[in-house]
């Protein structure tokens, strides 16, 4: 396993790099298990296709795991579906067993929603892994401002990946628009940042993006990314 100190020299090289050429950096420095690595975890929350297009471009063949929390938008679940048969992405939705989390927490407490339905499937499925490969990028919002390209995630073991991270909203747009990739179809009903449907709304115009995520309620993070310690 890389020191901290390897791991922020990585993060620095590799500031600026294409995001494919940072999976690839990934996979042949931590990967294992032959071609398509079983030590590596991707995960995203498909409100767009980037971070499993890049990915399927380093690495063919790859898992891309769509945690479902039992809240997610039908879209969302078709959009997942779409993208495997178009694009040959490898999407897996992880379904949990409903009969064994308690329903409609949401109503009550939030947070403890997230830990069940988000958090604790994120650190099963890590369970077995040494690398995490996120689609974080600092433009999302000012507490991922400093993502790393690259760090250790301390409570949950791994390495994390975010090879997306300098990825501005302009860059997103382009490469979307130079791999003719699809929306997710909420966008076109004004969803910027797209989630559980409980805690999800379409943003006004001139509003944050992620502004529609928990509304009302200061709540700004899952607690996938954060407030856990990286270093």
């Amino acid at each position: 396993m890389p020191t901290v100190a390897e791991l922020a020299e990585a993060s620095a090289r590799l500031e600026g790099a294409h995001p494919v050429e940072i999976v690839r950096c990934a996979v042949q420095r931590m990967g294992i298990g032959g071609q398509v690595p079983t030590n590596i975890l991707v995960t995203s929350s498909f409100q767009d296709a980037v971070l499993a297009h890049v990915v399927t471009q380093a690495v063919p063949g790859i898992e891309v795991v769509l945690l479902d929390t039992g809240y997610l938008f039908a879209e969302t679940l078709w959009y997942a579906e779409h993208l495997r048969e178009r694009f040959g992405i490898n999407a897996r939705i992880d379904k949990r067993d409903e009969t064994r989390i308690e329903r409609d927490v949401w109503r009550t407490d939030t947070d403890a929603c997230c830990a069940a339905r988000k958090v604790v499937p994120l650190e099963d499925a890590l369970r077995d892994k040494d690398v995490w490969i996120t689609g974080l990028r600092r433009d999302d919002a000012s507490t991922r401002a400093n993502t790393p390209i690259i760090s250790r995630d301390e409570l949950r073991g791994v390495i994390k990946v975010n090879p997306l991270a300098a990825l501005s909203n302009e860059d997103v747009s382009l490469y979307e628009s130079l791999y003719e990739l699809p929306d997710h179809p909420l966008r076109a009903h004004g969803y910027t940042s797209i989630g559980c449907w409980p805690c999800t709304r379409p943003t006004l115009p001139g509003e944050d993006p992620r502004a529609g995520r928990w509304s009302g309620s200061g709540k700004t993070e899952c607690g996938l990314h954060a407030p856990i310690k990286t270093v």
